[in-house]
């Protein structure tokens, strides 16, 4: 699911091994856009790993702020999903910072790394021999 100021945008889920690129959508939210059109945003569940080229950059709108995340793989996160009208796309890095990804620098690169996991049937994790027998009238 995207971030609600993408919802006008032509979109596609990630998957794995995808290619991405931080674009500006529009002319005030970043998101990650497709390899194969960066007029699509690549939406992201919750969970999702990320591994960038080069150390994360986020826009420089503080001087005390430094620009640079120092580090290159980060998890997506949903916040503020209270809110239906702030940004709630984020990454969450090792250290433990979340950040918007609207507030990134454009023209980064990341790589899916993996989905999360899906929620399974308890049914289906369970092998057929393990399985209490149905009882038949």
């Amino acid at each position: 699911m995207c971030d609600y100021s993408l919802q006008a945008i032509r979109t596609r889920p990630a998957k794995v091994d995808d290619k991405l690129t931080v674009c500006m959508f529009g002319w005030s939210t970043r998101g990650f856009a497709a390899p194969e059109d960066r007029s699509v945003a690549v939406c992201l569940l919750p969970g999702t790993e990320l591994s960038f080229a080069d150390e994360v950059r986020k826009v420089h709108s503080w001087p005390w702020s430094p620009p640079t995340i120092r580090h290159k793989t980060a998890i997506f996160r949903k916040v503020h999903e209270h809110n239906s009208t702030v940004h709630h796309d984020a990454l969450e890095f090792p250290d433990g910072r979340i950040i918007l990804v609207t507030l990134l620098e454009a023209g980064q690169q990341a790589t899916v790394l993996q989905l999360p996991a899906t929620h399974q049937d308890e049914s289906a994790r369970v092998p057929e021999t393990e399985r209490a027998p149905l009882l038949t009238s």
